[in-house]
């Protein structure tokens, strides 16, 4: 089947490669002409396990073009897949620009029937009011689905590959056809398709990502309760876990959640509903928790140090958001690092994949600097801070640190280092919500 991807980002770029991966003659258009270049030349523009081989593979075989010609891009798709980015607005709500320049160029390049699929997380209501704007730039029919992507960053490939399912929103019994007949092969061992109208589609994205996003911060609280009261926060995680109505996913305590999805689709949702005269009491709680919890490792710093930082250096393990991508949108780390400064604190961070994006944010400084490896970052510290839990940094040297850090305080972001371990050392550990071992003396 020929089809159309407008936007080459993440669910853009992992959607186009796998569509084409499956047979299908992919055209993804871009805007962006760097992107564009870099794609020609064999480059992929975001890091994303796994995605690299597909897209050069595809590229080879003829089957994944990429082009700024959005006129050309989508003359002759039977689907276009609107991949474009709805990023919070300054109010918090969806910002709707990108989506609806795409769909104008989109209706102005189509030249029959044709299917818009919203892939982008958008509000409710979306497509329908994309069905009446595309209708003043082209005579050709248009039928608008919304088809939401769960993709996790890190591991989206395997999971548009293997999705857990996939949700169609249309009444039109022409698109759905089409869009059975395009996902057919992801779905072959069992039928995972869920057919819906558009507009429970598109709430159904914002109530996943909603209730994801609300399991974290639950567990962030019990976890400060923890501490208050002596209790292990891993031990009732595990609790809690296995109780078959609740199961053990999203139930990790940490420093809060960020990226693309949770942060502006819970902003969005809360907004929607006031918008409808409804007030999201429980997921406005999960978004105002979330905000402290990414305050919680500078907090600890502090009762350790004082509240006066100048003078102390401070390690920063991980920068993502989380391991397996180099997405900074949201990141705690964000919060962290500016808190530690505005304290007076010189900060040494690395990341292994996210430092030169988390730079252009946050330019080096006297105070601020960007190291070679988790090594470099502890040397000389008085603490060390791990706040994405890459693979590098889950079994480090202790030894080691402890011989070339200036203090002993480490703040476990994620929770998983040794307890014991770090406590036989000698170093000063702390965690989420975790019992802490008394260091050996």
């Amino acid at each position: 089947m020929k089809i159309a991807v407008i936007g080459t980002g993440y669910v853009g770029l992992v959607a186009g490669a796998c569509f084409s991966d499956f047979g299908n003659d992919v055209t993804c258009c871009d805007i962006d002409e760097n992107k564009i270049s870099m794609l020609k030349n064999g480059e992929i523009p975001i890091y994303e396990p796994g995605l690299e081989p597909i897209v050069h593979r595809n590229v080879e075989a003829g089957r994944l073009h990429f082009t700024t010609d959005v006129y050309q891009g989508v003359k002759g798709a039977k689907v276009v897949f609107m991949a474009v980015g709805t990023p919070m607005g300054e109010d918090g709500r969806a910002n709707l620009t990108y989506l609806k320049q795409a769909a104008k160029m989109v209706a102005e390049g189509i030249d029959g029937f044709t299917v818009i699929v919203d892939k982008s997380t958008v509000p409710v209501g979306t497509a329908d009011m994309l069905r009446d704007y595309m209708s003043d730039f082209t005579s050709h029919e248009v039928v608008v689905a919304s088809n939401p992507e769960f993709l996790k960053e890190g591991d989206a490939v395997n999971d548009f590959m293997k999705p857990e399912r996939v949700i169609i929103g249309t009444t039109d019994e022409r698109a759905r056809k089409l869009l059975h007949e395009l996902y057919k092969p992801f779905v072959r061992s069992r039928d995972r398709i869920i057919d819906m109208d558009a507009r429970s589609a598109e709430l159904t994205k914002y109530a996943a990502n909603a209730m994801l996003a609300t399991r974290i911060s639950f567990m962030n609280e019990i976890a400060r309760f923890c501490e208050m009261v002596g209790a292990d926060v891993e031990l009732v995680r595990k609790g809690v876990g296995s109780d078959s109505r609740i199961g053990p996913k999203f139930l990790y305590p940490g420093i809060g959640y960020g990226g693309s999805c949770f942060p502006k689709d819970v902003s969005a949702l809360i907004l929607q509903g006031k918008d409808a005269g409804y007030d999201f009491q429980v997921v406005r709680a999960t978004q105002q928790v979330n905000a402290d919890q990414k305050k919680v490792l500078v907090d600890k710093v502090k009762a350790r140090f004082g509240d006066d930082l100048s003078g102390r250096t401070i390690g920063v393990l991980g920068l993502a958001f989380k391991p397996n991508t180099d997405d900074i949108r949201e990141a705690p780390a964000h919060v962290i690092v500016e808190g530690l400064l505005a304290a007076g604190a010189t900060v040494k961070a690395y990341d292994p994949v996210a430092m030169d994006n988390f730079k252009s944010q946050h330019p080096e400084n006297d105070r601020l600097s960007y190291v070679g490896d988790m090594y470099e970052a502890a040397t000389d510290a008085d603490a060390l801070l791990l706040c994405t839990e890459w693979h590098e940094f889950q079994r480090p040297d202790f030894a080691r640190l402890r011989e070339i850090m200036a203090g002993n305080v480490l703040l476990d972001g994620r929770n998983v280092w040794n307890t014991t371990e770090v406590a036989e050392l000698g170093f000063d550990y702390e965690g989420i919500g975790r019992k802490t071992p008394v260091a050996r003396s």
